[in-house]
C-alpha cells in the first residue's frame, strides 16, 4: 500500500494523542501528509457561549497536533467540522478527500467509553472502505 495522505480524527483524548504519535511515526522521513480533523458535537439547543467554547477547544486541539507534527517535519493540515455524527462526518471527509489511511484512537474522551471500543471508532471500522488503524 502506497500511503500519501493520513487522516487522523482528534478529540483531545489520550487515545487520540497516541494515534497522532502513531501517524507521525508512520509519516516520519516519508512524503506523507497528515490531516488532523476534529468534529464538534454541538446540539442546536446549546447557547452561543457554549458553541464558542467548543470552537475554541477544537482550535486548541488542532493547534497542538500541528505543533507536534511540525516538530517532526511532518506536513500537517487541520480541519474542524461542526455538527453531525462524528463517525459519518469522518468517513465523508476521508472519502471526499481520497485519504489512504485513517489512524484513530480506540476511545474518545467520555468516561463510559473506557469500557469498550468507542462508538465512533466502531462505526468508522465497520463502514470505511479506507484502511483504518486503531490505536489504544
Amino acid at each position: 500500500m502506497n500511503i500519501k495522505k493520513i487522516l487522523i480524527p482528534i478529540d483531545g483524548s489520550a487515545c487520540s494523542s497516541r494515534a497522532l504519535d502513531t501517524a507521525i511515526f508512520l509519516a516520519k522521513n516519508k512524503k506523507i501528509a497528515i490531516t488532523g480533523m476534529h468534529v464538534i458535537r454541538i446540539p442546536m439547543v446549546f447557547t452561543n457561549k457554549i458553541k464558542k467554547q467548543a470552537k475554541f477547544n477544537a482550535t486548541k486541539i488542532i493547534s497542538i497536533a500541528s505543533i507536534m507534527s511540525k516538530k517532526h517535519s511532518i506536513q500537517f493540515k487541520g480541519k474542524i467540522i461542526s455538527g453531525g455524527y462524528p463517525g459519518k462526518r469522518i468517513l465523508e471527509y476521508a472519502n471526499n478527500n481520497k485519504f489512504d489511511l485513517i489512524v484513530m484512537g480506540s476511545r474518545g474522551p467520555e468516561p463510559i467509553s473506557e469500557m469498550f471500543l468507542g462508538s465512533v471508532a466502531n462505526y468508522v471500522i465497520s463502514k470505511s472502505k479506507i484502511p483504518v488503524l486503531i490505536v489504544k
